[in-house]
């Protein structure tokens, strides 16, 4: 991402502390932990969410070692009759989680055994171009033990891409060669979070990667590049099992 934001005039500057903030004229000076100061009209602190404890701390519910509600990862319950759904949980900060457990808590509340599978949480940045994953990355996969293979590809260098004057985008696939499955992807690229759909189920339902290559994707759209990649993965998986 960072080409493109740079391409758009902004400045991005990573892994180097703020030590100081103070005002300066009518605006803000930031001093970094390098000695660089960054001088602007406004200061934007983006650190995250906390839970507000200080609301539900007297009630005796209990807490996970970073503060959350600790609830079931699959009933949300955090104890009878008690749910906790969305951020408060601290299973994943997204609007669409959020709603995934409201519908979840309002079916176990009707009497159905209604469970939460986080196996394939979608993750979407809205900058442009839109970053997106599901699963787990390869560094992940690898600590977890799994036996990875990966193939990657360039969503830009298709039809769409060329439409849409996109250039240097990513798109990278990451399975288990054991089982033949899709366990995690991410991309860069325009219509990153629809593209994603398709993997999302892939991951969640454990569909083969063979199966998942012979798909048919429509021409000219960007999840076009889904079929080449898909291939190129399938083709690998195939290969080493040989």
């Amino acid at each position: 991402l960072r080409p493109h934001l740079e391409a758009d005039g902004m400045t991005v500057m990573t892994g180097d502390p703020c030590v100081a903030v103070e005002p300066h004229g009518s605006g803000v000076m930031v001093s970094l932990k390098s000695g660089a100061i960054v001088e602007a009209d406004r200061l934007l602190v983006a650190t995250g969410r906390r839970p507000n404890v200080e609301a539900w701390r007297a009630s005796g519910i209990p807490q996970t070692e970073r503060g959350w509600l600790k609830v079931d990862p699959a009933t949300l319950e955090a104890r009878a009759d008690v749910y906790g759904a969305g951020d408060i949980t601290g299973l994943g900060g997204f609007t669409h989680l959020a709603y995934y457990h409201g519908q979840i808590v309002a079916r176990r509340l009707r009497g159905e055994d209604a469970r939460a599978d986080h196996t394939a949480v979608p993750r979407v940045t809205f900058t442009d171009p839109e970053v997106a994953s599901v699963g787990l990355s390869e560094a992940a996969a690898r600590e977890r033990g799994i036996d990875v293979v990966v193939a990657a590809a360039d969503p830009a260098e298709t039809a769409r891409g060329y439409i849409h004057d996109f250039h240097g985008g990513a798109l990278k696939l990451v399975a288990d060669r054991k089982r033949g499955v899709l366990v995690g992807a991410t991309m860069v690229t325009p219509r990153a979070g629809e593209i994603l759909g398709e993997l999302v189920l892939a991951v969640k339902v454990g569909t083969p990667v063979r199966d998942l290559a012979d798909v048919i994707h429509p021409f000219p759209a960007f999840n076009r590049v889904l079929g080449a990649v898909l291939g190129d993965l399938a083709s690998k998986l195939a290969s080493k099992l040989e």
